[in-house]
């Protein structure tokens, strides 16, 4: 029964002639397609698999996101935008093995002896041999291409069964009423004067002291990505700090004790949710890119996590560890933000702040989360930031208004959220603050037993990137390619176009 039980499990995994579809005739290629089948058993055994972006079946070396998924209408009709399509996705499951092996247990890695190091070294050099092998050999059979187009395409994160046995079609309709109020109410909220909290005070926290771009050098960086198939701007690694230096928003923050002090996420021993620790500020940040009429936009995302959401003393549906607000934004071709949009990590409170450049598309009929803008912004000059006003407690983004050079003394550090896909834990090991289904574990909601027929799991939980459901009536993500485009009128240089 064992024997014929891994039979049935290797024919359902991506392999030589299984799911993939390709009868590899290399010996080396099918060894390959072995070897990728005991590692993902592996990962998957260990809970160590990686959320953000998604596994393309039939082709265990590729992984895709919402923005390459939506370059497969080209990709179909150009080899050049395919290469670089698979180019791109290649580097991403690269990447996510990375940190998928990173944080296996100690001993678990196949046929890799040696050290820790050496065994991980070993096995990722593996994995880009094995990679490029089986990448020239699909992409030489007829119809594979095609098939790896087809099967590159991302699932939205909302259940249809969870929302016909909800009821969607009906129990939506109350929702969309508690959508509108809750829009009324931060309309009023920020209409009223600002003023510090009865019980506390107000912190204003700063960028690291500036290495900035002005917008031309930024507008050279970006027009490289003429050059590239897909249109990408894709700064290097030297560039990128400067870039994140250069755009990022100060923090104004009412404080009313420690659930209002951001930090950094660390892992404790013996505890499955990760902690902050509010001694060093910091702000996570990552790239990330929106289509706009055929142009690729760069969008700069930063965000800040709180120890908890702490209750309002009733029966608080939306306490719970960990908090947080992401803010991003996104530039034109040229450097210049057109707009800012913001949201808590769990993809609630999506909210938009557009630029006079940003003109907001009117919603479809009987849409009600469409694009919520409570607040226009002006034109942004140059040495001018974002200042965002954060609620204590709820941590709600009450206001956005524009500060200038050094605001103040408090600065926070800028750290890649990319970190938090592998940290060390206590034990010496290293692991994921997300978990294999993209969530923090220990970060559930009440809300989450009311909320269930609009089709989110666990509503109100942390969760990764490229894992944001950002509306409970209809569709919609963060990272969907054209949130932008649908719901905005972007003015952009005509030389630029």
């Amino acid at each position: 029964m064992k024997g014929l039980a891994a039979l049935l499990l290797a024919a359902l995994l991506p392999g030589c002639a299984g799911l993939g579809g390709t009868d590899y005739g290399s010996s080396a290629a099918r060894d390959c397609s072995a070897w990728y089948r005991a590692v993902d058993a592996e990962i998957d055994a260990a809970g160590v698999r990686d959320a953000q972006d998604r596994r393309v079946s039939g082709f265990p070396y590729l992984r895709t996101n919402r923005l390459l998924s939506s370059f497969r209408g080209e990709a179909a009709a150009s080899p050049r935008v395919l290469q670089a399509m698979v180019d791109r996705m290649q580097a991403l499951d690269l990447q996510a093995r990375g940190f998928e092996i990173t944080n296996l247990p100690q001993g678990r890695l196949p046929a890799a002896p040696g050290a820790d190091a050496q065994a991980i070294s070993a096995t990722l050099r593996r994995a880009r041999d094995c990679a490029q092998l089986m990448r020239e050999i699909d992409l030489a059979v007829p119809g594979r291409s095609a098939d790896l187009l087809e099967r590159a395409a991302v699932p939205d994160d909302y259940s249809t069964a969870s929302r016909v046995l909800g009821l969607y079609a009906l129990t939506k309709l109350p929702f969309s009423s508690g959508v509108r109020r809750y829009q009324q109410d931060v309309q009023t909220a920020f209409a009223r004067e600002l003023a510090p909290p009865p019980d506390g005070w107000v912190v204003r926290y700063a960028p690291p002291p500036p290495q900035e771009y002005d917008h031309e050098v930024v507008a050279s960086m970006l027009a490289r990505a003429a050059e590239d198939p897909l249109g990408m701007p894709q700064p290097t690694r030297r560039e990128l700090y400067a870039l994140f230096a250069t755009y990022a928003p100060s923090f104004e923050i009412e404080l009313t004790g420690d659930h209002d002090r951001f930090g950094e996420l660390r892992l404790r021993r013996g505890a499955a949710t990760p902690v902050v620790e509010a001694a060093t500020a910091v702000v996570y940040t990552n790239l990330a890119w929106t289509r706009y009429r055929g142009r690729v936009l760069l969008q700069l995302v930063y965000t800040i996590w709180f120890p908890e959401r702490p209750s309002d003393g009733s029966m608080d549906l939306l306490e719970g560890r960990l908090d947080g607000v992401t803010w991003r934004v996104t530039l034109d071709p040229e450097g210049a933000p057109l707009l800012y949009d913001t949201m808590h990590p769990c993809g609630c409170y999506h909210m938009f702040f557009p630029t006079p450049r940003a003109e907001p598309v009117a919603a479809p009929e009987g849409e009600v989360e469409w694009a919520f803008v409570p607040q226009q912004l002006p034109a942004i000059a140059p040495g001018e930031r974002p200042l965002v006003r954060i609620a204590a407690r709820t941590h709600y983004v009450e206001r956005v208004s524009l500060a200038r050079g050094t605001d103040s003394l408090v600065r926070y550090d800028l750290h890649a959220y990319d970190e938090l896909r592998s940290l060390t834990d206590m034990y010496g090991g290293r692991r994921s603050v997300f978990g294999p289904d993209g969530l923090i574990a220990g970060t559930e909601r009440t809300e989450r037993f009311l909320f269930w027929p609009m089709g989110i799991a666990s509503a109100g939980a942390m969760r990764q990137w490229g894992r944001h459901a950002t509306a409970f009536v209809g569709r919609r993500h963060f990272d969907d390619a054209d949130l932008i485009e649908r719901r905005f009128k972007l003015a952009i240089p005509e030389r630029a176009r």
